[in-house]
This record gives C-alpha cells, structure tokens and sequence, in this order.
C-alpha cells in the first residue's frame, strides 16, 4: 500500500509554519537565551557523545519533527528492518547488516532460519584464517610469512575495509602492510603492486558473484602478475576470495576452502562487518574486529529500543531533514578531526549518496520534494585551510558535522590540544560569526585609521548562524569506529523512510556499465556509431586513433 507523501502529513504542514519564524533566529541569541542549551541538546549513546545545540532548532523545533517521523511510522519501519523483514522491496530482500555484529544467536530469522548462526560460521574462520597469517604460521609457497595483504574489490568491498583498516592504523600489525586496489585503471594496480614480492603477497578478491567486471580485471592482471614468477600450483598459497561463486573461485585458482561467503541481504555499502572485513581482521586481529562488530552493535540496541526523542540516529537524521526540506541546504560537510578518518567523508558520500540519491518513493511515484544532500569534506585542519572559507563567508550555508577523539593514539606532545582547539573553534566560529561592530572594535584597537576600518570590515565580517554537529568519542577505538560508523547507517535509513525511499537498491549505477561495455567492444572491434551520440562517437574515434585500434 503506497504511503501518503511527506508534505501530506499534518505535522510537515505545522513544521512549514513553524520555518516562517525559525528561519530568523539566530544562533548567538538561542545561546544567550539559554545558559542550558548544552545540556538540552546533546546525547550520549554507545561511548559517543552527540552536541546538537550549535542548530537551528528549539524544543517546538524537534516535537515537531518527531511528530513527523511518528506520522511516517518511523519505528514500525524500523522495527520491520530489524526484525528480518524484506523492505528492500525493488529487489524483494532482507536488510540484516545488523545481523552481522549481533552476538551469537540474538539476530533476527529470516525464512525460519537464525541467520547468526551462518554469519557466525564465517566470523568463526574469519578468526581461524586471519589467527594464522598474524602468526606466521600460514606461510607463502616458498615458506615466507605473508607481509603485504593487496584487497581488490570496488564500492562497499573497497571503501569500507580500506576506511576501516587506514582509521585503526595504529592497531595494524607490524609485519603487515595493507594495499587497496578498486579502480579498473590500470594505474592503481600498477602503484598496489610495486615493490611487492610475490612470494609474500596475499591477494584478497572480494566480489560477490565472482564476475564484477572492474574487480575481475585487476584479480585477473594481478593473477598474471604473481604467476610471472610462480607456477598455478602455488596461487591457492597466495589468493582467497570473498564471494559466493564457489565454481568461479576454484576456475580462478582459488581453494574453496579459502573462500568466505556473505548474502544477498546485505548490501555492499553495508558489507564491512561481514566477510568484507576480512582484511580489517588481518590487519588489527580478530579480537579487535568483534570489538568493532561490538561497537556498532551497542548503537543497534540503542537505535532499536531508545525512546526517538532521546535517540541519536533519529535526531541526527531529522536534523538533517530540517535543513535539506525547509531550508533547503544543498549539502553537507564531514569535518574528522583525525588524520586517521582521512576516509570518512568518501565512505559517507557512498552510503548516503547511494543509498537516498533517489527520486521515486517506493510505489515508483515522484518522491515531490528534496531528497539526499551531496555529502563532502575532508579531514578538519585541511579543510581550514582549503574550503572552509566558503563555509564561513560563502553564499551556500553547509551545515557541519565535526568529529573528534579526546585523546590520541600518538605521543607527540602538544599536537593534539592544537587540534582540539581547532575543532571546537571553528565549530563556534561557524556559530557566532564576527558582526560589523566587532570588526571595527578589533581593527580600531590596532590603530588603524577610519578609511582602513571602514574598508575592511565587509571583508572581515562573518554571517555566523551555520549550524553544525559535534560528535565526540574518547578516542579511536575500534568499539567507537563501530558505533560512529553505524550511527550514520541509522541516520541513513531514518531519512530514507522519511523520504520514502528504497535506502537499499542502487540502480543509478548499473546503466553506465551497461553502456561502457557496449563502447569497450566498439574500442577493441568494430564501431556502431548507430547506437551513439555525435560526441560518444567522436571520442570514440579519438581514442581507437590514439590506441591504434
């Protein structure tokens, strides 16, 4: 049964009419009016701590949100995803990624079955294969121990292992570095692999059904690669495979045996707690991968049994639709103040952008209103000195969500308090701005003539009132990468439903493969230019020119 659109619900019209006059306030007089506003708007859930008070928002502000989201049924929904339910409607599946770091035998059935019970079973050689190579005791076919570990996989099965593995990098073991390799461009094979000994090389090939193009091309030079200097006979000593093909592993060269299976219901941008994390186990140790499977497990429970109103993937969620659909901010910007989540943003851009970039609800009507943001950023102090211009004094206001560790995984002294004051600055500054008067105040304080004063302070005032997050963890474990990363898969699928939309399809990638295959037979054999475009066909010729085809 098709639900009713976003803007038909009661509470969206009383939240239109509330806008009228919340559009005006400013950030600076809420927190004057308010010696309490900290303490009103944060929350604290799995070792993270949400400030929510730098928003635009008042206590009217978020019961009419909730409202809305009561109105939209969020907890039904939610309850339906958790329970097994198949809401991946266009695709007629399960959404069980919450499976994957439930403790044993307290997940979800799915057609009668426990399905811990078979996720289990992978962890379980998940810990007995990574237990090895962490020990030396798997060696490579002439008796070395593995030191380089190269991942080939590409969207979910790149990004989140590479996110994951480079955020725990203090963690990771000595004699192990890791490699990830996901673009079909030659070039980023050709980087992975220099320098590299076949002999102590493990290759991790992660596709689902054993044939993505992009993924197979690289197992495939890579194969070539390593079989330069070894025989076939050797390949299972060096090559496993996360999949499910099990005739496509063994026509590779791959030992059944090494080959770690997951499932439909889970999606790729989901994946990095199943058998996708295999090279985050390698790399950190099994024993720290559950801590991070923990992690996010511990924002589960929270997400799933935490009244909305103190629940902190639903605010960050509904926060995020205040300014998408009635202020109608075009994007957000993730902020880690951590050199470690370097990654972090382009993991988001993925699970947020692929996951609501859509435009029909779920009974294939016009969805009628604003859906995902584009979502960008970099780590904090880069981004200072970078773009943070434009989110100071731009036209575009972008709401912020900064994120920090209180202590660092270093001893470098001094470093880190910087970095810190950096953080929450900039997050106030964002807040108050600078006004006019206090411009000239501060440049008449320098002895600066009344022409210079009165010139300069369009330039050096700053709007203010640009809202922003502030998520904090102790530090960066991997329990609280676990529930940082999980918080925002929540925050994704609270927004989805709200838009109604399928949070867990992708179609919008798949007509580009299809048409580059059609081009990649026109580049290596005969021309269509029937099926083209003046311009596709133009560059087709270049290219066949340049290539000599």
């Amino acid at each position: 049964m098709p639900h009713p659109s976003l803007t038909s619900l009661p509470a969206f019209a009383d939240l239109q009419a509330h806008y009228a006059h919340a559009s005006q306030w400013q950030l600076r007089q809420l927190f004057a009016g308010d010696p309490q506003r900290f303490k009103r708007f944060s929350v604290e859930a799995a070792g993270l701590l949400l400030d929510y008070s730098k928003n635009r928002i008042s206590e009217e502000t978020l019961a009419l949100l909730l409202r809305l989201a009561q109105e939209r049924d969020l907890e039904a929904r939610r309850d339906a995803m958790f329970a097994g339910e198949k809401i991946n409607a266009t695709e007629q599946r399960a959404v069980l990624h919450t499976a994957l770091r439930a403790p044993r035998g307290a997940g979800p059935t799915l057609d009668g079955q426990d399905v811990t019970q078979e996720v289990h079973a992978v962890l379980d050689h998940m810990r007995r294969f990574s237990e090895q190579v962490r020990s030396g005791q798997w060696l490579g076919c002439s008796g070395k121990a593995i030191t380089d570990i190269v991942n080939i996989g590409i969207g979910g099965s790149d990004l989140g292992p590479e996110m994951v593995t480079r955020a725990l990098r203090p963690l990771v073991h000595p004699r192990l570095s890791l490699h990830f390799v996901s673009n079909v461009d030659g070039h980023d094979l050709d980087a992975a692999l220099s320098g590299l000994d076949p002999e102590t090389t493990l290759f991790v090939i992660a596709s689902k059904t054993f044939t993505t193009r992009e993924t197979m091309m690289n197992a495939h030079s890579a194969r070539s690669w390593f079989l330069k200097k070894r025989g076939e006979a050797d390949l299972p000593r060096h090559f496993v495979a996360v999949s499910t093909n099990t005739d496509g592993v063994r026509q590779f060269g791959i030992d059944p045996e090494n080959m770690f299976p997951f499932w439909d219901w889970v999606g790729g941008r989901y994946s990095v707690w199943s058998a996708i994390g295999l090279p985050v186990a390698l790399a950190i140790g099994f024993e720290r991968f559950r801590e991070f499977l923990d992690g996010a497990h511990a924002m589960d429970q929270h997400f799933r049994t935490e009244p909305l109103a103190r629940n902190m993937p639903v605010l960050l969620g509904l926060i995020g639709l205040w300014y998408r659909n009635f202020f109608h901010y075009g994007s957000v910007s993730i902020a880690p103040y951590h050199q470690d989540l370097s990654q972090f943003p382009a993991y988001l851009q993925q699970l947020g952008m692929e996951s609501n970039g859509k435009q029909v609800t779920f009974d294939g009507g016009p969805v009628g209103i604003d859906t995902c943001p584009v979502i960008w950023g970099d780590v904090g102090t880069n981004g200072q000195h970078a773009y943070f211009q434009l989110l100071h004094q731009g036209t575009d206001v972008t709401p912020t969500d900064f994120i920090a560790a209180l202590t660092p995984a270093h001893g470098l002294p001094g470093h880190h308090a910087v970095l810190l004051a950096n953080c929450f600055a900039q997050a106030e500054a964002f807040m108050k701005g600078k006004t006019a008067d206090e411009v000239r105040a501060e440049m008449q304080a320098q002895k600066l003539s009344n022409e210079q004063v009165e010139q300069l302070v369009p330039h050096r005032t700053f709007p203010g009132n640009r809202p922003s997050n502030m998520i904090l963890m102790e530090a960066l474990t991997p329990a609280a990468l676990g529930a940082l990363i999980a918080l925002y898969e929540h925050k994704t699928f609270v927004q989805g439903v709200m838009w109604d939309v399928n949070s867990f399809d992708q179609w919008g990638v798949e007509l580009g493969k299809v048409l580059a295959k059609n081009i990649e037979s026109e580049l290596e054999g005969q021309p269509r230019p029937e099926l083209h475009d003046s311009s596709t066909n133009a560059l087709i010729a270049r290219a066949r020119a340049c290539l000599n085809l």
